[in-house]
């Protein structure tokens, strides 16, 4: 844990960035919506570059959310092979096939003492991720997500 950090745990373990998610974001949004009324209220003469500043808008947010999309699933495959290692270093065997993505990642928090019953029990009561979270007893920190 970095000298910066609070302990990590269910209630403060989603990562925001205030940059991107409440300034980029919003400014984007307010972008889009501007630029939808300058295409309605524009005249005649000035409806091309109106129309034009819409979809450099729309395409501005379609990058954006596709490099935070790709970002995000690069680090859901990294969590899954992590979490298969840390399950046949355990056990000698891949995780079970019956595991979703979902529940995967949010076994990646449960501590190495709880691992394996939290694991089955996500397996027979097919527990939802925040579920798998909640019933985390000693919380394995990740402060690399984003």
């Amino acid at each position: 844990m970095s000298n910066n950090k609070k302990p990590q745990n269910f209630k403060n373990h989603a990562q925001l960035v205030p940059m991107f998610h409440f300034v980029g974001l919003p400014f984007l949004l307010v972008t889009i919506i501007g630029s939808i009324v300058n295409v309605i209220n524009t005249t005649r003469e000035n409806l091309y570059n109106a129309s034009l500043i819409v979809c450099l808008c729309f395409i501005a947010f379609i990058c954006i959310w596709f490099t935070r999309t790709f970002a995000l699933k690069a680090q859901d495959r990294a969590i899954r092979a992590e979490e298969r290692f840390r399950y046949f270093l355990r056990t000698g065997k891949d995780l079970p096939k019956e595991l979703r993505l979902s529940q995967i990642i949010a076994l990646r928090f449960a501590g190495d003492e709880e691992y394996d019953a939290l694991l089955n029990k996500a397996l027979n009561e097919k527990l939802k991720p925040k579920a798998i979270k909640q019933a985390i007893k000693n919380w394995k920190p990740d402060y690399n997500r984003v």
